[in-house]
Parts: C-alpha cells; sequence; structure tokens
C-alpha cells in the first residue's frame, strides 16, 4: 500500500535513520508506554540492550546518544541539535538521566546500555529491548523494538501481525504494475496519483506547506554542509570537502568547465553526507545513510533545468514517495537487511523517478527511470569502515546523485518499454539481499570496514 510523503521524508537528526533517528523514537515510545499506564512515577532504574547490527555498529551510528535523547523525552525532529553533546556528557558524567524529561532516575551506560552484538533478536537485525525496574529492583515494563530502516520502528508484536492498513486511499497499489494501471484508468499522472492519495490525509494547502517544510530543511541541510569546515567526528580524521568543493567551483575559470554542473552535484549530496556525520539536522530520504541523493538532485532541477519551481520540487517529492513505498512495502529500506543497495540504491531510484516526473516524463518513462536506477545498485553492500556513516558511505551519495540523473535522462530518451520491470528489479533486490552474508549488512564484520586497515 501507499506510504505517505510525510513518513517517508521525515525531519531528524544523524548519523543513520536506522541506528538514531528509530533508536530515539523506540525509547520515547517505551516512555510513552510508561506514561500512559502510570508506571513512569514508579520507575527507579531502566535498562536497555542494542542486539545485532546496532550493538555491532551502535557506537559509530550514534545509538547510544539516541537511546539517551529518547529517554529523556525527545523527538528527532525537535531535539536542539546544539544542545545534545552537553545532555548527553551531563548524563554520563552524573550517571543520571531524566525520564521523559519529568522522573531524575540513576542510569549508568556503561552498565544500563548494553551492546549484545553476541546475537541478534528473531524478527530483524536492528532489535533493542527496555526493561524499567523499581527501587527494589522488579520488573515494572519490558518492551522490545525494532528500527526496520528508514527512521521506521515496529514493537515485536507489531512486526510479528502487522495491521492493515486503516487509511482509504483513493489510489491503492501494490506494485509499479498496479500503480501504473491505476494512472491509467483514471488519466493521471503519477504525481496526480501520489497527491490524491495524500489530499485524502491532509488539505491540499497543508500538504503543500508539508513539501514545502521538507524541501526548506533539505535546502538548509546543504547550505550548512557547503559553509562549515572542520573535521567530520569519530575517528576517521577525515576533512568535510563539500566546503572546498563549493569554493572551486564558484572559480569563475572552472564554471566554463561542461562537467562543472555534475561536480555541483556532488558537493550538494556531499554536504547533506558531512551534515548527517556529525548529527546534525537533515531529511531522512527514504534513509539518512542515502540523504544526499535526493536533495542534490533536487538541487540540479531547481538550479540547472531552467523554469524548474516549487511545483516541480513538490511534484518530485511525491513521485519518489509512490516509488519509495514499493521498496519498503515489498522489499526493504534498511542496510542491516539488505545491504546498501536497500538504501542508496533505493535512494537513486527516487531520485530517478521524481527528477524524470519534474521533467515532464510518461508514467511509462517515470518507472524506467526508477529501474534503471536500481537496476545498477544491485549487491551494493553496506560496510562501513569503523561503523561511521562516512566511508564509503559520504563519497557513495554523491556517485549515486549523478546516476540518478542520467537515468532520468535516459527514460526521457525511450518511450517507456524496457525488457525489466521495475517490480521485477525490486523483487531482485529483496532475493539479493536475502542471499547477502550478515558481514555485508551494516555490521561492519567485512567489505571496506575490515580491508581498509590492511592497505
Amino acid at each position: 500500500m501507499p506510504v505517505s510523503v510525510f513518513d517517508l521524508f521525515k525531519i531528524g537528526i544523524g548519523p543513520s535513520s536506522s541506528h538514531t533517528v528509530g533508536p530515539m523514537k523506540a525509547a520515547l515510545r517505551f516512555v510513552r508506554h510508561l506514561q500512559t499506564t502510570g508506571l513512569l512515577a514508579r520507575t527507579d532504574r531502566v535498562k536497555v540492550d542494542l542486539f545485532g547490527s546496532l550493538a555491532l555498529t551502535g557506537l559509530g551510528h550514534g545509538t547510544d546518544r539516541a537511546v539517551m535523547l529518547g529517554l529523556s523525552g525527545h523527538e528527532p525532529d525537535q531535539v536542539p541539535v546544539d544542545a545534545i553533546a552537553g545532555q548527553i556528557a551531563d548524563i554520563r558524567e552524573r550517571h543520571r538521566l531524566s525520564l521523559g524529561g519529568d522522573r531524575d532516575i540513576a542510569f549508568d551506560p556503561a552498565g544500563d546500555l548494553r551492546f549484545r552484538g553476541d546475537m541478534s533478536l528473531p524478527l530483524h537485525p536492528n532489535g533493542l529491548r527496555f526493561e524499567a525496574w523499581d527501587g527494589q529492583g522488579r520488573t515494572l515494563a519490558e518492551q522490545e523494538f525494532y528500527s526496520i530502516g528508514g527512521g521506521f520502528v515496529m514493537t515485536a508484536g507489531e512486526l510479528r501481525s502487522p495491521s492493515t492498513d486503516a487509511r482509504q486511499w483513493p489510489f491503492p497499489y501494490r506494485s509499479a504494475r498496479e500503480l501504473l494501471a491505476v494512472a491509467a484508468a483514471h488519466d493521471l499522472s503519477l504525481a496526480q496519483v501520489a497527491r490524491a492519495n495524500e489530499e485524502s490525509l491532509c488539505p491540499r494547502t497543508e500538504l503543500d506547506a508539508g513539501l514545502s517544510r521538507i524541501w526548506t530543511a533539505m535546502q538548509d541541510c546543504v547550505r550548512r554542509g557547503l559553509t562549515t569546515d572542520g573535521v567530520l567526528p569519530g575517528g576517521l580524521n577525515s576533512p568535510r570537502r563539500a566546503p572546498r568543493l563549493r569554493r572551486r567551483l564558484e572559480d569563475a575559470t572552472l564554471s566554463r568547465d561542461p562537467l562543472a554542473t555534475l561536480e555541483w552535484v556532488n558537493a550538494f549530496a556531499m554536504a547533506v553526507g558531512e551534515e548527517n556525520a556529525t548529527g546534525g539536522r537533515i531529511v531522512t530520504a527514504p534513509t539518512n545513510g542515502a540523504a544526499g541523493i535526493i536533495p542534490a538532485v533536487l538541487h540540479y532541477l531547481t538550479g540547472f533545468v531552467p523554469g524548474a519551481g516549487i511545483a516541480e520540487v513538490r511534484d518530485f517529492l511525491l513521485v519518489s514517495t509512490a516509488i519509495g513505498s514499493l521498496y519498503k512495502e515489498n522489499a526493504s529500506i534498511s542496510g542491516a537487511e539488505v545491504g546498501c543497495q536497500g538504501e542508496v540504491g533505493v535512494a537513486c531510484s527516487m531520485a530517478a523517478a521524481g527528477l524524470a516526473a519534474a521533467l515532464g516524463g510518461s508514467n511509462e518513462q517515470v518507472e524506467n527511470a526508477a529501474e534503471i536506477g536500481m537496476e545498477h545498485h544491485l549487491g551494493l553492500t553496506c560496510d562501513p569502515v569503523g561503523g561511521l556513516v562516512q566511508v564509503p558511505c559520504i563519497e557513495r551519495n554523491a556517485i549515486a546523485a549523478s546516476p540518478a540523473i542520467n537515468a532520468a535522462r535516459l527514460s526521457l530518451s525511450g518511450a517507456g518499454r524496457h525488457i525489466v520491470p521495475l517490480d521485477v528489479v525490486i523483487d531482485t533486490m529483496r532475493q539479493t539481499g536475502a542471499d547477502m552474508q550478515a558481514k555485508y549488512k551494516e555490521t561492519s564484520q567485512g567489505g571496506l570496514a575490515v580491508n581498509q586497515a590492511k592497505c
């Protein structure tokens, strides 16, 4: 079924949607459970266990900080980014935490937040378990959550028995084939189908304001990334490169280079990746690890395509959401589940489709663009060096943004007829992810993550 644009594009913080945003939301859900059941006032201790991929790369992805922020009552889209470091330092120093922002309890991260990389929970590689105890050591509540990618969080019960989407979509679809058929039957573009579905949830003015808010957040992130120098945190001592790229591109001589536009796309994507790596405010698109691709292609659209404005941006976001929902529902957008093909590959596919639509492509051409965008990312592994969302993640965003543009242009040069349908590519991605060894799926136990140090 369709996924709302506001579910797929979330304003939050870096560096990871599944390892930062998701765990923060899970911790906050646990706190709210304690509040609604009246148990918060009796809680004197909370313990958290992180399993599987969350444990193996959690430190580099900021999972520990995210859990502490969520337990403290913070939302990913509202937490004051500049105050995070101070709040985490205070918790570590005092061994105290303000649960839900209301109740001061003992909390020592060294013992109360445990990284269980030796095991996984049964339903997904990204598992968390929360326990609340009273002053006599009695268990008050226990809940398991799974961070399933893109900032989406489900309890064990929800994942075992997913509820039917109660929303009455005017144009439901479960596959690209159905999406094209629905559009053809009602003589609508894919953007119009997506808009009609969104407007069944909120008025047009509210929808457009929300789309503009997403675009503004992306622009703000790119602007910060292009103008902030420094070294990325985490120990790799990697300097920010986007500001240097910007300064080179602003040179009048280089601006006459026919490939300067491509370099600007690189700079846009890397600006987001570097902001994400520092834990800055970004838009999950559809994940944090792949968050630079769609903003980079949108900046290409608005900066280098004559006449493109906010209407085209909104169509881009709506169509890319329609495509992204197909991956989320029929495969995965979790690097821990299917590798980086589920993050960077999906973002490339979404961006290609959005750009093709914004450039006036037919529905068939848009579907073709999405197919091209993923077909050439099949099998892409997730092997972050040091467990950080930096190498190869930041460059990978820049590299994938260009194929998204190329995929859109290739699709527009044809009539939308092609041999491999998008649905087949999505299913192939799912199968490839299932076959992929766990060490290549956001565990930092294989690939570049282990071989880089040998070079």
